[in-house]
Parts: C-alpha cells; structure tokens; sequence
C-alpha cells in the first residue's frame, strides 16, 4: 500500500474555493455547491459533516460569477440564475456570504432586478455523509452510516451510525419546508426587492445537546471569527514596505496564518500551526515546527506551543505500527473515528525522520527569544530524549547517520519532507531502496546537536557544549566524506541500503547550507548548480533538476517548486555570503506570488519562465498552506539577517534587502517582553524600544563554536571529546551552529 500522500488525492482543487478556520475547512465550487461525488465538504474534527449542498432556482443551478475570499473563513459568491424563454440574461441574481468555523453559516440572497414580481421556487438539496477525511481524500467512501432526520421547529437533526458510533449535524432553515434530503422556499420577490435568509449547518456537540448555532451579527457587528482575526492583528507586527506587491503577500501571510492556528485541546492556552488547507488541518510534526519557527518574528508563542504540544506527545514506547519509539516527535495526529484508513492504522503516527531532530532545533531557536526560562527549561528534558531517540533508534547500525525504513505497509514509505512514494531516486530515475539515509536530515542532525550546545552554552554548561559540538563536527566531517560527488558537483540525495550515494541533483541538498553542515570550498559548487538552467525555473529551485530521469515539472517532488523549499535555500545561501543569489530566487517567490492574489500555494509546476510567462498552479496544491504561508516572512527576514538573542543581549541585523522592495518599517514586533519598531532604509539601519539591557550590533551573530571556543578553559574541560575525536577546536569549515 502506497504512503497517503498528496498524489492520491480525489481530484483536482484548481477549481475550487477553500474556507478555513482553526480546524475546520470547506471546499466547494466556485457558485457556493458542494457535491458528495468530489472532493468537496464541510469538515470538522477530520469528518466531512457536509457533504451535499446544491442550490436551485426554479430547477436552475447557478451560474457563476465570481467568489471572493473575504478572510480565509469568509467568502462572497455572486451568480445568477440563467434566463428562460430564450433570453440570455435572467432578472435573478444570488448571493452567498458564506462563513466556516465549527460547521458554516450562509446568508442567502436572491434579487429580482426586473420591473415585475417573480415567482421563486428555492431549492436546496442537502446531505451528509460522515465520511472520514481519508475516505474523501482517496475518494474511496468505504464506510455506509445509517442516517435519520428529525425537524425540531426550523431546524433538522441528521443523525448517523456506524457500528455504534454516532454523530449528528444540526441544519438550522428557519422558514423552509424540510422534507429527507431537501429544504425549500416557496417566495415572490416584488420588483427590484429581494429576499434573504440565514442558514446554519453545525455539529451536535454530544448525542441530544443544542448545538452552539452560528451567530448572524448585525450589520457593523463582528462575528466570533471576525474577533478572533482581529485579536491576532493587534498582536502581530505591523510591516510596510515600498514594494506594495510585497507588501499585500505579506499581509497575506498574515493572514493565513491566523487562519492556520489551532487549540491544543488538552491545553487550550497553547496555539499551534496547523498545516494546511484542505487535507492537513492537524498538526505535523515537521510542518508544525518549519511553520512556527519561520514565523519567530511574528509571534514566538506558535513555536513555544508547537514545541509544548509535540512534547507531551512525543513517543515513550515502541510500536510497529503507529512507528512511535521512545523520543520520537510525531509526523501528524488525526481526530476521525476510522483510524484503519489513517497512516499506521491509529489517530497518531511516528513515520518522520526529521521531525525528532528539528524539534531541538527549534527549541535551540525558541531559547534566543526571551521566554522565561523555566518554559525552556521544561521542554529541555524532551529535546535530551529526542537526542538519545537520534542515537538509539535514528542510526539503527551505528555508521553515524539517521535512516529511515516504514515498519508497516500502511506507513510512508518516503519519510523525509519529499514523502511521495517516488520522492527519491537515482539520476537515470531509478528509486532507491531503504534504509535512506537523506542529506538534508543529516543537517537538520547537525542543526540539533549545535542548538543543544548553544543551550548548554547559555546555561554555563561548557562541558555539554564542548560535547554536542564534537558531536556536530564528527558529522560534519563524515556528511561531506561520503555525500559529496566530486565528480559531479554536488551532495547526493540520500544514501541507499548499500551505503550507496543516491546521486540524483536534488534540491534538499540547498537546504544543507543553512544548518552550515557544507564545507566551505564546496558551497561555490553547490550554488552553481542550484542556479543552472536545470535547477533554477525562474520562479524558484525545482526538487529536482531537469536532466534527471525522474523530472517531471508536473510531478508532486520530482521537478516542482515549493517556497518554503526555496526560503530555506535562501537562509543557506546567506550563510554562506551568496546574497545575489538569495535576492533573486526571493524576488522571484514574491512575484510569482503576485500572480495568486499574494498568497503562495504548497508548490507550483516547474516549467521554466520560458517556457510560460506565469508560474503554472499544481492541480491540487494545499492553499493556504502553513510553511507556503511562512515563507514571505522568511524571506524578507533573511534578507534582514535578522537574528535576535535576548539571553545574549543583543540584536543582529545587516540587511541586504533588494532596491526595488523599497523602505521597509515594522512597528509592534516581538522581542523578548517588550516590541520593538524597525526601519531599513538602503544601508541605513534605526531600531527603537530595545529591551534594556539588549543592543543592535551590526553583522552575523557568532556561531557556536566561537561561543564554546572564548568559554573557559576550565569549564570546557568538564566535558569529554566525543569517541574518536579531541578537545582541538575545529577548523574554520567544520563550525557548527
């Protein structure tokens, strides 16, 4: 059985409009419909709690005009119905201000533009499933719940039950004639009048409790969505910057990702990313963690509750089939009740090889925001088990590298970030064989063992940090020893079960640079490569380059373009002083973004810009989508080299933002107990509100075999050299950090 995977999906979402909110999302067309026979629905809690809801006008369906995302949660549909007795143009026009949160409410609108009254027979054929996310995702509705309805005054109670599972949806028409399957109106709209009526559709909380009914505000009010958005506004940063193209992706992002958020519901205090739209309304445990900490600058508190909410999740005992091991961060959680069609057959699954080792990283990162430090302290424990999970489970034979191979045939079989069954292969195109060992997991290894160390650092633990260290240049030294191709120019992909370099030209190896795992005088090499014509479309980096065997630029890993790819391929690049080549590839994510309202999808095709003027959409990429979502801030942050420490009491900023973005000023951002205001102006640099004790230095902040290097020498001597290494300070191109 192949891995669940975007690539099994039911059917394009090209043309579809998508709502989300929290956990809770809705697809239908673009006139409002939603249909049962495609990937369309209502969902909540991973359960499609509506999957018919068709509107007719005297036996007319509705002909589109336009729909218009409002708020990610909000959309307007404008059509109408199509005229009769031979005329073109009709006199009706329909309007549908459709809303998601837990369940959707609508306000239908009819109106009548003629000179003489209409009968109006309104019709709106309604239906729910129960189906699991899987079964509408894979479209393979296995499941047949027995329904019933009750009309309780103006509302309907569809019930459902499958082998004693029970779960019910309240449909609230005030008005209508309810009939199994159909709610209609009978009205005559006067001349140039029109009618209106609020409908509701929302699960029942418990077996035979009133649903909480979606409030219809008045006009000028806010609804409970509208107040949650604008709670997020007033604490997130306020960005402009001269490029208004720019600045409207950003705002965007924004956007989206305040759509994105969800409650732990063990701890509704904490907010977490989840993500994406549709199909991935849940917590990742790598998409969680790459989200969160891409958006550091906008509100630390995401990555604090992404790295809480994984803690208490993280694996503590061994299981085949859910993959989970002791330490191990998850790959997702699922709420649905048909667990069977989930990965590993349970609600949560284990099958990642990179969330364990970015869950460190993170939390390396977290610590240099001000958090008080017993909130650091407390996950601290859980990045120490997620570093024995890297040595006990990760490296399985001991040669010093983490591998992945799925321990049941329901689980990815790919599980790195390019987890498509065919994600990783040979340059003549031939798939390479587990246990795989990825590059870029090697650097997120390496990015884990120099954040525990800066951790130790801070807390005047040398020993630990002289320790992870070693640790990280003992990997360092093997990575670009058995990676690196020299008589192609760049790292391989992965190593095969035979120890073999994967040798296919892939983008994971641009990712390398920004965890520093890439020796000095082979970063020049890596980088041309990444900007040939084979790799670079002229949107971004393709996963894979285009004289592969495996490239297809309509492939969901093997030739396309992802952002947050690039945005981390970018980070790298200025690590390494490549700033030219990180200014184009931003500028042109920021442009392709232009061409999709601001907002950057999942991924988009990898033709070339010769080839098509504008970035071709892949059929059915996630929008919005977390890490897509975070990756203007990313960029524009990376272009900053914005690198804050408050433990360090400083702020590290040397810009490098292109000419044409204009002046950049940010008011209200985060930094440490307090907000701080920015203004970039060419070379010209004025921050405002420094918490006390901290400074604006100009240039990088040090890494932290410099930090370890000045500590001393007494305390570094606490610590033993990592088997077979010494206490010799690395050289320059074996620094960790």
């Amino acid at each position: 059985m192949a891995g669940w995977n975007i690539d099994t999906a039911a059917g394009s979402l090209s043309a579809t409009v998508s709502l989300v909110e929290g956990s809770n999302f809705c697809i239908s067309l673009p006139n409002g419909d939603i249909h049962p026979e495609q990937p369309h629905g209502v969902f909540h809690e991973d359960t499609r709690i509506l999957s018919r809801w068709v509107l007719t006008v005297n036996g007319q369906p509705i002909e589109s005009l336009t729909a218009e995302t409002k708020q990610p949660y909000r959309v307007a549909f404008a059509g109408r119905v199509p005229g009769s007795e031979g005329y073109a143009d009709g006199p009706l026009l329909v309007y549908r201000l459709r809303e998601v949160g837990i369940g959707i409410s609508e306000k239908l609108t009819v109106r009548n533009f003629s000179s003489r009254p209409v009968d109006c027979h309104i019709v709106i054929d309604v239906g729910t499933d129960f189906a699991d996310l899987f079964e509408v995702k894979e479209s393979r509705i296995q499941r047949r719940w027995k329904t019933t309805w009750a009309q309780r005054s103006d509302s309907v109670t569809i019930a459902g039950e499958w082998e004693q599972v029970r779960k019910s949806v309240v449909i609230n028409a005030k008005g209508a004639e309810i009939s199994p399957g159909i709610l209609t109106y009978r009205e005559v709209i006067p001349p140039h009048g029109h009618w209106t009526k609020n409908l509701s559709v929302v699960p029942e909380a418990s077996e035979g409790s009133a649903p909480d009914f979606f409030e219809h505000p008045a006009p000028g009010e806010m609804s409970a969505r509208d107040r949650r958005r604008q709670e997020w506004v007033a604490k997130i940063p306020v960005l402009q910057i001269g490029s208004k193209s720019i600045e409207r992706t950003l705002r965007r992002s924004y956007d989206d990702l305040g759509a994105l958020r969800i409650d732990d519901p063990q701890h509704p205090e904490r907010v977490v990313v989840a993500a994406g739209a549709p199909w991935f309304m849940t917590l990742f445990g790598r998409d969680s963690i790459w989200a969160s900490g891409m958006a550091l600058p906008v509100d630390p508190s995401l990555a604090l509750g992404t790295l809480q909410t994984l803690a208490d999740r993280q694996g503590r005992t061994v299981d085949p089939m859910s993959e989970e091991e002791p330490g191990k961060i998850l790959h997702e959680v699922r709420l649905g009740v048909s667990s069977g069609l989930a990965l590993g057959g349970k609600s949560a699954y284990y099958g990642s090889i990179d969330a364990t080792p970015l869950f460190v990283a993170l939390l390396g990162e977290v610590s240099r925001w001000g958090f008080a430090p017993e909130l650091i302290e407390a996950v601290l424990p859980h990045a120490d088990r997620a570093l024995d999970w890297i040595r006990d489970y990760g490296d399985r034979d001991g040669d010093g590298f983490v591998e992945y191979q799925r321990l049941n045939d329901q689980g990815l079989i790919n599980q790195g970030w390019k987890d498509s069954w065919d994600g990783i292969n040979f340059a003549d195109g031939s798939l390479a064989e587990p246990p795989i060992a990825l590059c870029e997991v090697q650097a997120y290894v390496h990015g884990a063992y120099a954040a525990r160390a800066w951790m130790a650092y801070d807390a005047g633990d040398y020993g630990k940090a002289a320790e992870m260290r070693q640790r990280a240049a003992r990997l360092k030294r093997q990575f670009n020893e058995m990676f690196w191709l020299p008589d192609k120019g760049y790292y391989a992909v992965a190593l095969d079960r035979d120890k073999r370099p994967v040798d296919a030209c892939a983008s994971n190896m641009g990712q390398c640079l920004w965890f520093g795992v890439v020796d000095e005088d082979k970063a020049p090499l890596v980088v041309k490569r990444l900007m040939s014509p084979e790799m670079y479309s002229g949107w971004g980096i393709r996963t894979l380059a285009s004289d592969m065997g495996a490239y297809n630029p309509v492939s969901y890993h093997n030739g396309s373009v992802w952002p947050h790819d690039n945005a981390l391929i970018v980070a790298g690049l200025l690590r390494y002083g490549f700033i030219e080549e990180a200014k184009e590839i931003s500028t042109a994510l920021f442009e392709a973004a232009s061409y999709s309202g601001g907002r950057l999808p999942e991924l988009f095709c990898g033709f070339s810009r010769e080839e098509f003027s504008d970035p071709v959409p892949y059929p059915t990429a996630c929008s919005p989508q977390a890490w897509a979502a975070t990756t203007p801030i990313q960029l524009i942050t990376s272009l900053m080299r914005y690198d804050p420490d408050v433990s360090a009491g400083a702020l590290w900023l040397d810009p490098v933002l292109p000419d044409t973005y204009g002046g950049l000023h940010i008011r209200h951002a985060p930094m440490g107990q307090g907000r701080i205001s920015i203004d970039i102006s060419n070379s010209d640099v004025s921050v405002k509100g420094l918490p006390a004790g901290m400074s604006l230095q100009r240039g990088r902040r040090p890494w932290i075999t410099d930090l370890v290097d000045a500590a001393p020498l007494e305390a570094k001597g606490h610590g033993q050299p990592a088997e077979g290494t010494t206490s010799q300070a690395p050289k320059r191109d074996e620094e960790s950090g």
